[in-house]
Formats: C-alpha cells, structure tokens, sequence
C-alpha cells in the first residue's frame, strides 16, 4: 500500500461511514446482489461509504460491479456496460441484479427494491430509479486533438459564435489542489452537443485543450462536472488513475471523500492503484479475485498473489498489515535464505485470509504454495493441514507490547537505543511505555503514541524495536513458525 498520507482526517471518514449507517442521503445506492453477470454468481457488495473503488485484476469483474450499479438508474443504458452481439453473448441470458437504494423522494424511511435482469435478449428494469449520473469511461484520458467531436475547430473555417467564460472559483480550487497547478484562469467554451473546450493560461499566454495533458483534461472535465452537479449525484468512473501521477490518483480520491461530504455525492471507481485507495477506509474497497467479492483493502502485490500470480515459492496470507510485519520480522530473522522465497500479503480480515487458503488449496491451477496465519484473537479455526495456523496471544498489538513490557526493566538499554533515543533518555522511554500501556484504549495506536511521546519517532521504528524484543523472548514460538514455512518452501506444489 502507498506510503503516502491522505489529508482526509479519519474524523471524517467515521463520520461519512456513520451516514450511510443511518441512511442519511437523499438518494444512494446501499447493496447489489448479482444473481448474475459474467462470471459472478451469487455475489453481493455493499456501499457502506459514500466513495468505493472495486479493485482486480483484469477481467476479475470489477467493471462488472460499475456497469450494475449504473443500471440500477434509469439515465444509464445497459448496453454501455453489456452491449449484446449477435455472436457469442448467448450466455446473457438470466443475467440478474437486485438492488437494495434509497429514494427519499419516494419512500422516507424504507430502502427501496429493484431489480435489472436480461431476458428474451433485451434488459428489463422494473420501476427503474432515476437519479444524475455522471459516468466517465476511458475515453476521457483521449487526447482532445483525436476527439472527433473537436474536430471541428481544427478547421479554419470553423466560426465559433459564442464567448470564453471562466471557470468557476471552487471547481478551480480543487483542481488546483489534485493537479498541483493553478487554472484560476483557465476558460471554456460551450459548444452545445459537443459539451466544453477548455482554454488554458500560461501567464498572457492562452493555450487550447489541445495542448492539455490527458490527465489535466481528464481532471478538469470530472471535477467541473461533479461541482455542477445536483446533490446526491452518483459519480461511476473506470480506472481513475488513467493518464494521472500517483499523487494526483491521491488526491482525486480525497476528493471524491471531500465532495461526499459537502453534496452527498455517491462514487464508484475501479482502478489497479494503490494510491487510490490510501485515502479509503476498508469499508471502501472491494476486491473482485476469482470470481468472487471481498471487502476490504488488499495491496496491488496482494492482489497479484491472491489471483495466483507469484514469483516466490510460498505466499503467507495474513490479516493487516500489523500481523503482516509481524510475521515478515519473525521470518526474517529465523528462515535464512529460505527467505528470499516467501511473500507476506495483508488481505483485510481473518475470513478473507482463511476463504483465499482455501480457495488456493483447491485450485490446481495455482503454482505455489501458500500458508494462512489468522491472529490470536479470530474466530477462524486452527487447520495445520489446511496450512492455517495462529499467532500466539490474543490481541496482536498487545501481545508484542505486554510481551516486551514484562522485561522491560532489563531490556529497556536496548529498547531506548533500537528506537533511537539517546542512551540517556531511557527513563524518559520507560515511562512513556509503562503509561502508554495502561492508559491505551485501541492497541492498533499503541506503537504510534509511544513514538510520538519519545519524540515524533515513526511508527515503524518503535515497532521493529518492540518486534526484535519479543522475539528474544519467544524463541520456540518463532522457530516453530519459522519450521512451517521452510517445510511448505520446500514441499512441491
């Protein structure tokens, strides 16, 4: 996952997490259960925040997931999704999705159902919704001089009767901020059917979107949109980070969580970037892997070992990405050049860990092996055969902290220098631990606050210290696990 920090504070995302909760839009779009659509079957996705990038490999069914939840609309054909040919599209046939939405309009306390299935070679949509669709494919990253709708103004001849208008002052603004450039003084002009050229500035230099960057276009024309658009809009967009830089990918998605909140403006996205999804929560994301949907962030290397693409002779599937360097400490420092051939992927959740074991093990087209190791406190059961194994302890964090705090007395040298304080500040570091741990109320911030407290030292450091400790501690524990993987490194497929 992308290093990088979001600017949205997570105040924001809880509180947008806690609207849809409530219902708290005017119109949303809160479950599809796919009957039926290529290769899903029997699958459901829930919105449970008002921004959701679906994430796959190719052909995975993301694109899948966006064409259905624009037919849950009436302003969107489903053949811009599912176009039908003569040839080949038998298997349309029972295509089915139902939808679970809410339309205060028409019902104020009640989600609505609907359903959009294909029968007798044309799509049916009972009662079908209407609500503003804004849908941008990939065509938007074309360069505007191959557009066949501006050719037009390439010819002298071409005489355009209307007048350049500014673009608007918030629509500037977040352009500004996504691109890292000011269009304070871009303009556009209004070309009917054909929709908006836009006309940039380069001091008293006024250029025209030919000579745009397909990113720049891209983003002006989306964030001008979206800004005129009405309140509880939904925004669909395939492969945001199209013609874009990672930090801009970034920052469009901050976005999209900026505009949810000030217009309660719905977006769906797809998209192979991990810039994408730093700025979601995991609630925001799913994942389509072999045909079936899982909530939650998955890394693009994840997402490549869960799809059965490895170059390593073992994957080791784990929770998050705690328990993920958790584990990677552990083998690092106890496989030797067994270690080179092991990837650690963080998959979002103890079930997710456990079905990906399982659907690895009982598919013969993968060619690696691959382990499973669920924290102490899941639900999951225990399968050495299955390759599913524990870590020990119950809450993950607070077993490496209690575990290092029981020696701290004797290890505090050691912990003080690993987190690179001065030797002389060892009490100062003794006590922050020793407060922290009796005053922390969720372990996922413990290493993060102890950092701050002995002065802004990151995160990871503080828990590479803590991890090298407790793994002194617990020698059987790490050379077991350790035993495991060597011998699944060594196993054929």
């Amino acid at each position: 996952m992308s290093n990088e920090h979001s600017e949205i504070r997570n105040s924001t995302k809880l509180a947008l997490l806690e609207k849809v909760r409530k219902h708290d839009f005017g119109k949303y779009l809160a479950k599809i259960s796919i009957q039926k659509i290529r290769g899903l079957v029997g699958e459901d996705v829930t919105f449970d925040f008002p921004v959701t990038a679906l994430i796959g490999p190719n052909g995975s069914g993301k694109s899948s997931v966006l064409g259905a939840a624009g037919c849950a609309y009436k302003p969107i054909r489903p053949g811009i999704f599912f176009p039908k040919s003569v040839i080949g599209d038998e298997s349309m046939s029972g295509w089915r999705a139902e939808y679970d939405a809410i339309d205060k309009s028409i019902n104020a306390k009640q989600l609505l159902k609907r359903t959009s299935n294909f029968r007798q070679a044309k799509w049916v949509r009972g009662e079908v919704l209407d609500r503003n669709i804004l849908f941008f494919g990939i065509e938007r990253t074309v360069p505007a001089g191959e557009k066949l709708k501006f050719r037009k103004l390439m010819r002298s001849s071409y005489d355009y009767k209307g007048t350049s208008e500014v673009m608007e002052i918030i629509a500037a603004r977040q352009i500004e901020h996504i691109l890292g450039k000011s269009v304070a003084n871009f303009q556009f002009a209004d070309l009917g059917n054909d929709g908006l050229f836009f006309i940039g500035r380069n001091g008293e230099n006024r250029y025209s979107e030919f000579h745009f960057g397909a990113g720049e276009s891209s983003i002006i024309r989306m964030v001008s949109s979206i800004e005129n658009a009405p309140e509880n809009s939904l925004v669909l967009i395939e492969e945001i980070e199209n013609g874009l830089h990672p930090v801009a990918t970034r920052r469009m998605v901050e976005y999209l969580i900026d505009v949810a909140e000030r217009k309660k403006i719905q977006s769906i996205f797809t998209t192979h970037s991990d810039y994408a999804l730093s700025p979601l929560p995991n609630e925001g994301v799913w994942a389509c892997i072999n045909n079936r949907l899982r909530q939650g962030k998955l890394s693009v290397e994840a997402l490549r070992a869960v799809s059965g693409r490895v170059d390593k002779k073992l994957a080791i599937f784990v929770e998050d990405e705690f328990a993920k360097s958790w584990v990677d400490a552990i083998l690092r420092e106890n496989l030797g050049s067994d270690y080179e051939q092991v990837e650690v992927h963080a998959v979002a959740g103890d079930g997710n860990a456990v079905s990906i074991q399982r659907s690895h093990n009982a598919n013969p087209a993968i060619n690696f092996k691959s382990l499973c190791i669920i924290d102490g406190d899941s639900s999951q059961k225990e399968d050495l055969d299955m390759g599913v194994l524990r870590l020990p302890g119950a809450q993950p964090e607070l077993e490496v902290a209690n575990g290092v705090l029981k020696n701290l007395e004797r290890d505090i040298a050691i912990l003080t220098v690993s987190c690179q304080r001065k030797p002389e500040t060892q009490e100062t570091v003794r006590q922050v631990v020793t407060e922290v741990l009796s005053t922390n109320r969720d372990p996922h911030l413990i290493f993060n606050q102890i950092g701050i407290k002995i002065g802004f030292v990151s995160e990871v450091i503080v828990r590479g210290a803590f991890f090298a400790l407790w793994m002194q501690s617990n020698e059987t524990y790490c050379h077991e696990l350790a035993a495991h993987v060597t011998k699944s490194v060594k196993e054929k497929v």
